[in-house]
């Protein structure tokens, strides 16, 4: 039977305004079905997607850490694609129901352990063989970064330099919520990232930083200046392999002295740990049960004010000439929330994970394996992301 429609997993603020979106290009995608460990979650998002599109769509409960019961799922319901916005430890899981049901898979993260903060690659390209010999994709990180911002790379590979030497992704969200600390995505992968050893490449290699150690003050358009800091981020290692020439490459992201305060607080108290302790005769994680008590980002959209801005910056030579040229998108925060009833972190994600879904789905990214986001052509993702929200704009410097 001929394999129709997709199949999102997961049910958190990303998933809300993937699955929104996908209702508005309902044309492509024909049919929904919403699953994840809780089903009621699924149905407040498919009320929301009735209210607001006008779409029915189909939910379902689901453990995406168990294999069997994935493949039961996706060969019931025989979907054409499945996205995934769950969380990143269960990527590995997901893309092995797809290969044994012969469904194309999308994610928006890299595989991520539970019981180890390794943020790498390695797992999910080991599968590309598994996916080309049975002629599928499986498409690596069409989030926004990684996602857009490896796109925006291609695209100025593509029409602008005919060498990038030098790449800086700036990440800023100069969004007010309220609270004294809150985290605009899932908290435990949130803040294991930021308190992660920084790391960047250069001159083939890898540099490692302290965290949060090197900072620069970099004036975001429509934003104005902010204090950024150097991170390791997962687009770093697929884009020095598939950037040739390239030179160095780091990534940068803002952060309020009152969260870097808190981190700090709460990782010097042991609250960041990701290996369990003992409470009173009971093993708990220390940064699941923090989790537990930060608010739930999917809750911030209604309270978070102010914009979002995230771009690249790329120099290198066009005709023998150099040049520096920075392409970025802005997002308004009560914009996104108005459209969807999410901030625009969560927009700035489910969007990008709706058009790399769609281009696999039509056919018109088809490249078999597993791939990342720049080794396709930019223009059509880029044409989309002008028409499904997210505009964007290429300055010289």
């Amino acid at each position: 039977m001929k394999k129709k429609g997709i199949l999102i997993i997961g049910a958190g603020g990303v998933s809300t305004v993937a699955t929104i979106k996908c209702a508005m290009n309902i044309d492509t995608f024909e049919k929904i079905t919403l699953a994840s460990r809780t089903i009621s979650k699924c149905d407040a998002i498919a009320k929301n997607v009735k209210e607001k599109v006008g779409v029915d769509i189909q939910t379902a409960s689901i453990d995406a850490d168990n294999i069997p019961d994935l493949i039961h799922l996706i060969n019931k319901l025989n979907p054409k694609v499945v996205l995934n916005v769950a969380l990143p430890y269960q990527d590995l899981t997901i893309m092995d129901a797809c290969i044994s049901t012969k469904t194309h898979y999308i994610d928006t993260a890299n595989y991520e352990h539970p019981n180890e903060a390794m943020f790498e690659y390695k797992k999910q390209w080991a599968k590309n063989d598994d996916f080309k010999t049975s002629n599928l994709t499986a498409l690596l990180g069409s989030g926004f970064d990684p996602g857009v911002t490896g796109v925006f790379v291609k695209y100025i590979e593509e029409t602008y330099l005919d060498t990038i030497e030098y790449i800086d992704i700036m990440d800023c969200n100069a969004g007010d919520h309220g609270y004294p600390f809150a985290t605009n995505f899932n908290p435990e992968i949130n803040l294991r990232e930021v308190s992660a050893n920084g790391k960047y490449w250069e001159e083939g290699k890898w540099i490692e930083t302290k965290p949060l150690e090197i900072k620069v003050n970099h004036n975001y358009p429509e934003i104005g200046f902010k204090t950024s800091y150097l991170l390791y981020h997962e687009e770093l290692e697929s884009l020095t392999k598939n950037i040739k020439g390239l030179k160095r490459i780091r990534f940068f992201m803002t952060f309020g002295d009152s969260y870097i305060a808190h981190m700090n607080c709460l990782q010097n108290v042991g609250m960041l740990g990701i290996k369990p302790v003992i409470h009173k005769g009971i093993e708990i994680i220390p940064i699941e049960f923090l989790s537990t008590l930060l608010p739930d980002p999917s809750s911030l959209g209604v309270r978070t004010h102010g914009k979002t801005n995230i771009g690249c910056i790329c120099e290198g030579l066009q005709n023998g000439v150099r040049k520096k040229f920075y392409i970025y998108n802005v997002c308004d925060h009560q914009e996104c929330y108005k459209e969807t009833g999410a901030q625009a972190v969560s927009y700035t994600t489910g969007v990008p994970a709706m058009i790399g879904t769609k281009l696999i789905y039509n056919g018109t990214w088809d490249l078999k394996g597993t791939r990342n986001v720049e080794e396709f052509n930019a223009t059509p993702y880029m044409e989309e992301l002008m028409t499904q929200g997210l505009p964007w704009k290429v300055i010289e410097l």
